[in-house]
């Protein structure tokens, strides 16, 4: 579809300082970017702007360097650690005579490389595919050629035209087919809700260790690696809280500075799931120090996707890397949890989170004791042991039942709407 020089695995670095604040990006999460993507770094050329170049992005003394640097190294791409224009775009490959990816499409090409399941795919194409199509505008000249060939002379429509006409209709396709896949997903929580089910959600920056923790918790094998966008398909396993019970841990994809909009929109069936979440681990490399700003990046990713009304308990993940950090739990002035210390990779403070998320779960808990007669052991006993809510059990001479409880409100006001007739009289007083 496109007459565009062909991209390798060879590239070409570019990141430009510029002094205003909203262009700033970070080199060393371009060059794991790059890395994670599988394509060697041959050169990194930099420099210092105030503001981009409208026609090169960098001045044109810059872009003679990167051109010269290119046929030096030999390099098959070129690589901008900024978002370009389609213009700039096509300006620096006919300069160059190579590829030129921006960061956008950098993210685009690690997320399709890691997409697994059907949801995955579908999210990152109409991703790709929305990209693309603002490079069809003022595309290349072979675009506007009339097609040729019998039965299609005439005032047909061009090849540009037959091209957006041919991307619009698979965005279509592929919008419909993630509308059923939203439903599929909205069915889920309908029934978690329900349930009374309560969904944590693991957010965070880009390898801040949401995996590792993940599989800590839930020894669910979950791939996990040092590298930006491990995870991109998301995992959905149950885990047991005290007092609380059943619970579903959900692992997102990673967050990170600027991400592209065509990201946010595509992944929002599987962003629903911090959304509809009752409480977010928001997991921080807290042996990072950008850490702060990462922070920041994933509170401005959750505000887009309108998620930063859920509650948040901050996860300071790899302590084992900082040599003053022990496990903990920092409490703000009602001693509610706030923040806990832990290493997803030792396994340390992992108790202290779940101790953490139990409080923050679990409403109001009751306490009883019973004395449950024959006829109606099997059923309450039955509802008591699903709920892992017996602390201790006997019986009397009578073969009465004497038990123990502890449970939340919640569940116990569930049991009595079911067995208001008689559950009144069991209570020990």
């Amino acid at each position: 579809m496109f007459d565009r020089y062909e991209a390798g695995e060879r590239a070409v670095l570019v990141h430009i300082n510029f002094t205003q604040e909203g262009e700033w990006e970070d080199l060393s999460e371009c060059e794991m970017l790059v890395s994670s993507a599988g394509v060697t770094t041959l050169q990194v050329i930099t420099g210092s702007r105030q503001a981009p170049h409208p026609k090169y992005y960098v001045g044109e003394g810059k872009a003679q360097e990167i051109a010269q640097a290119v046929m030096q190294t030999e390099a098959e791409v070129v690589i901008f650690n900024h978002a370009l224009s389609p213009a700039q775009e096509r300006n620096l490959e006919q300069l160059c005579q190579c590829r030129v990816i921006d960061r956008t499409g950098l993210i685009l090409d690690i997320f399709a490389q890691r997409a697994r399941t059907h949801e995955g795919k579908l999210q990152v194409e109409l991703a790709q595919l929305r990209h693309l199509s603002t490079r069809l505008v003022r595309g290349w000249t072979h675009l506007e050629r009339q097609k040729g060939g019998i039965g299609l002379r005439g005032p047909g429509e061009t090849q540009l035209e037959t091209d957006r006409r041919l991307l619009r209709e698979r965005i279509k396709a592929i919008l419909r087919r993630l509308e059923k896949v939203a439903k599929q997903r909205e069915q889920g929580r309908r029934a978690r809700n329900r349930a009374e089910v309560p969904t944590i959600s693991l957010v965070g920056y880009t390898n801040a260790g949401k995996s590792t923790l993940f599989n800590r918790i839930t020894e669910a094998g979950v791939y996990a690696a040092d590298q930006l966008f491990a995870t991109l398909d998301p995992t959905l396993r149950r885990i047991q809280l005290e007092d609380v019970g059943n619970a579903i841990l959900a692992d997102t994809v990673g967050f990170i500075r600027h991400l592209p909009h065509d990201l946010v929109a595509a992944f929002k069936a599987t962003l629903q799931e911090t959304q509809e979440a009752d409480i977010l681990l928001h997991v921080v490399d807290a042996s990072d120090e950008r850490f702060r700003d990462n922070i920041r990046a994933v509170d401005d990713v959750l505000a887009e996707i309108e998620a930063d009304e859920v509650p948040v308990l901050l996860v300071m993940n790899k302590i084992d890397n900082m040599e003053s950090q022990q496990p903990r739990i920092e409490r703000d002035d009602e001693g509610i949890p706030r923040i806990v210390w832990v290493s997803a990779m030792e396994g340390l403070g992992i108790e202290l989170l779940f101790q953490a998320l139990t409080e923050r779960l679990s409403g109001k808990i009751v306490q009883y004791q019973l004395c449950i007669p024959p006829e109606h052991q099997g059923r309450m006993r039955s509802f008591f042991f699903k709920n892992r809510s017996i602390l201790q059990e006997s019986y009397d001479q009578q073969g009465n039942l004497l038990i123990s409880i502890r449970m939340q409100q919640a569940d116990w006001s569930r049991l009595e709407k079911r067995e208001h007739a008689v559950l009144s009289d069991f209570i020990v007083t």
